[in-house]
């Protein structure tokens, strides 16, 4: 059979919206999506790669899958998607946070936990985490990601700024298209972050972002229901190329948005 003129494989995007009561049930639902997940890319790739994120939101997902009895941890590969430029016992360090919060709490833990190095120089740390991520995490080119590192799940938050990682309004990281991880100035005290860069990001299989509070509520409608800005509004900027979108938020952030808006 003549395969020269057979169409490309297209990309499928798909975006999902999700409105939980409270934030129990937020953690609830992000727990079972986060499993779902691992089973399936485990069964598929023998290995589950998630990169982690810091912020409060995420707190009580850590601790509800660090308690899951079921889980087998011997597979799974832990990454961060961004970093504060602090050392990692810093109260303000996100791989802290994690690792309080689950790490600690594993009997077998996980046999890859790949740490940003906050505490280095910025610039050759966001190198360093870039070599590391494009070792243990392998694209597939069959996919609508090409060559770029796909992640079985990418975990975010969304700042009340709009920001997610440590992408945020006007700063150089925004418009980074070829590096995929790199060092970018953030609001004081610890003004520099080390963050992964969109193309990363949007090249994952998932990415599950969390919303929590009324507090972003406005900013969660401008993001999903506004106009595009990514400038203005980071968090816009998320786009798979080859892959699942999920917003998961509780009843208070999400209370601006349409009913039109697709829910799940």
């Amino acid at each position: 059979m003549d395969v020269t003129n057979q169409p490309a494989r297209q990309p499928i995007s798909r975006r999902q919206v999700t409105v939980t009561p409270t934030q129990a049930d937020l953690v609830q639902t992000a727990c079972k999506i986060i499993t779902a997940a691992a089973a399936l890319s485990i069964g598929r790739r023998r290995y589950f790669r998630i990169a982690l994120a810091g912020g409060s939101t995420p707190r009580g997902v850590y601790a509800a899958l660090a308690a899951d009895p079921d889980i087998d941890w011997r597979y799974w590969q832990i990454f961060w998607s961004d970093e504060r430029c602090v050392p990692p016992t810093s109260p303000d360090s996100n791989y802290r946070m994690a690792k309080e919060t689950l790490l600690d709490r594993l009997a077998t833990p996980p046999p890859f936990v790949v740490r940003m190095a906050g505490d280095g120089e910025p610039d050759a740390a966001a190198a360093d985490y870039e070599r590391a991520v494009r070792e243990l995490a392998p694209p597939n080119p069959r996919s609508g990601a090409g060559n770029l590192p796909r992640f079985d799940l990418v975990l975010l938050g969304m700042g009340a700024d709009g920001h997610t990682a440590s992408l945020f309004p006007h700063t150089p990281a925004l418009t980074e298209r070829q590096r995929l991880v790199v060092s970018n100035p953030g609001p004081p005290p610890h003004t520099n972050r080390l963050t992964f860069t969109f193309p990363l990001i949007n090249a994952a299989r998932r990415t599950l972002v969390l919303v929590s509070g009324a507090d972003k509520a406005a900013t969660l409608q401008a993001v999903l229901e506004g106009p595009q800005d990514v400038q203005r509004l980071p968090s816009q900027g998320l786009a798979p190329l080859d892959g699942t979108l999920i917003w998961l938020m509780d009843q208070p952030a999400g209370a601006l948005l349409s009913t039109a808006l697709n829910r799940s």
